[in-house]
């Protein structure tokens, strides 16, 4: 069966391509609609089907408050831990050169000085650290002006800040994993094949242009990577953490972006589902040898580790850096704008979807990997990505549709108690809030002297936006990602705007 669906696909690669396009928007519009039509003719299926969500959803929550605590008293004593101390037990840690990616595009000029200067804090050598700034060709004259700007202000403070400028180039998608690609290519010539630094000792890190490394993150990431007899086949994940401006935004976003900080906390824990993310490190012999990030696609920290991992023949993993990484907010110049800056950051994350066609491909066509070891490392990414637009309706609204549509079941026993069941499951499962609370109350950042007390007092009040903020920042753009690609609107990369 498998040698004739491999053979299906190699025969067929565009349509078997379109055809696993079509499936998410699919699965997701289905399952959304199920409800509805199903209490009108199998309302006791229905019934099932969201007491069996609810059941999942309180095992989903329980599981992030448990594993999210004990990771978050793992990066508290990995913060104040001397990393640096460890690295220099190693005879040879001063061969370690790290390699930082920074493609940007438009990022204002005060946002890249603030990177470069955190990047300056780092308690490892900064001679050792190698800085590509990878600008877009089509930015023009304020991309060269701010280059020039940043050149001369950081050129000799590490032991190189190149420039770059990635152009236009046919075939190519313009966005992050292009622009990734070509910088990191440059940096191997600059830095590898002028013999200025050993392969094996070098490891580059994606950072996004607005990303804050933790002072101790190149020292940890260098203990661990000498520390590994695998670090040829490791990707490092440090935990990222949306709290830059967090006291900037509105309250919506305030509310989201700290669910996401608690969020990859969760994850760092679950080593079945660790996928590279936003920015992350590993070997440059790594990323040479299956060819860096591709081009022709939006999501590059999915397809990169898809890529390596069937190339490894699932030799791969992503291990956790109890490290955080500080990110930006979505914010723009106003409320609304930043709401809709909000919108096209999680559709942009969303569209993460489009990547499902290829890792199914690949899980049919690999043929060296245990069965089992690929089909639960893509289960759990399909997973997440087609129940994505699915979790808030089936969770907030299902219940409500059996005994509302179908008088007859409404007056059964399991239809007078659905409500109340699933009202019963679904309020356990708020305990998770209590540790999302907790976490990101000790993790965010002090209350600016600015804000007043009326802040902090309203800092829990907030979660209270927690279904509305759902529904608009998670279910919308997740099912709107996932109609374009069933209809075949492709999406195009748009860099979330920063003020």
């Amino acid at each position: 069966m498998t040698n004739l669906l491999r053979k299906y696909v190699l025969r067929h690669p565009i349509r078997t391509r379109r055809f696993l396009e079509i499936l998410p928007g699919v699965f997701s519009w289905s399952f959304i609609l199920f409800p509805i039509w199903g209490s009108i003719i199998i309302p006791e299926i229905v019934a099932y089907y969201i007491i069996g969500f609810a059941v999942y959803w309180l095992y989903r929550s329980i599981s992030m408050a448990v594993l999210s605590m004990i990771a978050y008293f793992r990066i508290r004593a990995s913060m104040t831990y001397n990393w640096q101390n460890d690295v220099l037990s190693f005879p040879d840690w001063e061969k370690v050169h790290h390699i930082i990616i920074i493609p940007t595009y438009k990022e204002p000029l005060h946002t890249l000085e603030r990177t470069l200067d955190n990047l300056l804090k780092q308690t490892f050598p900064l001679n050792n650290l190698h800085i590509m700034l990878s600008f877009e060709e089509r930015e023009g004259s304020d991309g060269r002006e701010k280059a020039q700007h940043l050149l001369q202000k950081y050129d000799q403070q590490f032991g190189h800040l190149w420039v770059t400028f990635h152009p236009d180039i046919l075939g190519e998608v313009k966005g992050k994993s292009s622009n990734t690609s070509w910088g990191s290519k440059l940096a191997k010539k600059y830095l590898i094949d002028s013999n200025l630094a050993d392969m094996a000792y070098a490891t580059i890190s994606s950072e996004d242009a607005d990303a804050l490394f933790h002072s101790s993150y190149f020292s940890a990431l260098t203990f661990h990577f000498l520390d590994n007899p695998k670090r040829y086949n490791r990707i490092w994940q440090p935990s990222i953490m949306f709290y830059n401006n967090i006291w900037k935004v509105p309250a919506p976003v305030r509310v989201l972006s700290s669910v996401f900080s608690v969020t990859q906390l969760f994850i760092l824990m679950r080593q079945d589902r660790l996928v590279n993310f936003s920015t992350y490190s590993l070997s440059l012999q790594l990323a040479d040898e299956v060819g860096y990030w591709d081009t022709d696609v939006i999501p590059e920290d999915y397809r990169l580790f898809f890529k390596t991992y069937f190339a490894k023949k699932g030799d791969l993993e992503v291990l956790p850096l109890f490290i955080p990484v500080y990110a930006d907010c979505a914010e723009s110049t106003g409320f609304w704008p930043t709401m809709a800056n909000q919108y096209e950051q999680i559709k942009r994350w969303a569209w993460g979807v489009s990547d499902d066609a290829y890792i199914i491909r690949q899980w049919i066509l690999a043929k060296n990997i245990p069965f089992w070891d690929k089909t639960i490392r893509v289960f759990k990414t399909v997973e997440d990505h087609f129940l994505w637009p699915v979790n808030w309706f089936a969770i907030t609204v299902g219940a409500l549709f059996p005994p509302l549509l179908n008088e007859t079941f409404s007056r059964t026993v399991m239809g007078k108690t659905l409500p109340q069941v699933t009202s019963a499951i679904l309020t356990l499962s708020l305990l998770s809030l209590v540790a999302i609370f907790f976490i990101d109350a000790k993790l965010r950042p002090p209350r600016p002297k600015t804000h007043n007390i009326l802040h902090s007092i309203m800092q829990p009040i907030e979660f209270i936006l927690l279904p509305v903020v759902g529904f608009f920042f998670s279910a919308l753009p997740g099912l709107d990602a996932h109609t374009r690609l069933l209809l075949g609107k492709y999406i195009e990369y748009k860099v979330t705007e920063k003020v």
